[in-house]
């Protein structure tokens, strides 16, 4: 396959083939700082506290199982995420902390998802659950990836998991030996070969969304924090969620725009 790529996205490329994911130090960090403030205020807001200074965010969103409730978490959740979603600058900023990346694995004309997602994982909560899993097996499509942005640093069982392509391959071609069984099941056959995924605060994670992916109980002693949205190349196949419904184009070049306006002359008297 002929290749005009520059030796940057080759090798982003190569790696991204290789790991199924990537992780990357941000560039605009002043974007970064702007999505988790915009959580933060939203949180202090919701649970109706004094709203916090930088300085004190990191903690602050760590410890947060030490002031909400289990029971309380989901309407906190719904409420924050409610509130970041009617924000068109909080998705600007999303696209900006990740921009460079999206460019060189996915493409310069893209599509975003209408709602960026919000995980809070409190500790020993068994509700927040993300069971093993590929997007693709409810609906997605292959040319999608998933931007995965840590508010507080992830770590152990404070983060998700991914299998490996290469580990993928070999459960792909024998696939049918897992029908019927539920997730759990699958988990205990994969789970010596996945990656966890160390990444911190002002790093951000794109993934291979087609590779069973997922999480369990939060068994360390801080709260996790992450947000995740996915993204795909504006002309690329859609799976079930379309375009105007769950997708959105935010960066459309302007020999497109022409194509989509441009209609042939009548030529009918």
């Amino acid at each position: 396959m002929t290749s005009y790529l520059d030796k940057k996205d080759i090798h982003l490329s190569k790696n991204f083939f290789k790991k199924g994911y990537f992780i990357q130090k941000v560039s605009d960090l002043k974007s970064l700082k702007t999505l988790r403030k915009a959580v933060v205020n939203s949180l202090c807001e919701t649970i109706k506290v004094k709203m916090k200074k930088e300085k004190d965010f990191d903690r602050f969103l760590n410890d947060i199982h030490n002031t909400i409730k289990i029971k309380n978490l989901n309407n906190t959740r719904l409420n924050i995420l409610n509130s970041i979603n009617s924000s068109s600058e909080f998705h600007q900023k999303y696209f900006e902390v990740a921009k460079n990346l999206l460019f060189s694995l996915v493409g310069n004309e893209l599509a975003m998802q209408t709602r960026v997602n919000l995980s809070i994982q409190l500790p020993g909560d068994a509700s927040s659950l993300l069971p093993v899993h590929s997007d693709i097996w409810s609906g997605d499509s292959p040319f999608e990836v998933v931007v995965w942005i840590p508010l507080v640093n992830c770590y152990s069982t404070k983060t998700m998991y991914i299998l490996k392509p290469e580990n993928y391959k070999k459960i792909h071609s024998k696939f049918k030996k897992y029908a019927g069984k539920n997730s759990s099941d699958f988990y205990k056959n994969i789970k010596k070969n996945v990656e966890w995924i160390n990444i911190k605060f002002g790093e951000i994670l794109i993934f291979n969304q087609s590779l069973p992916h997922g999480n369990i109980v939060n068994s360390e002693k801080e709260t996790r924090w992450s947000l995740n949205c996915r993204f795909k190349s504006l002309y690329s196949p859609y799976g079930d969620k379309k375009i105007g419904e769950f997708f959105k184009p935010i960066t459309i070049r302007a020999a497109s725009r022409i194509g989509m306006n441009y209609s042939l002359p009548n030529l009918k008297k």
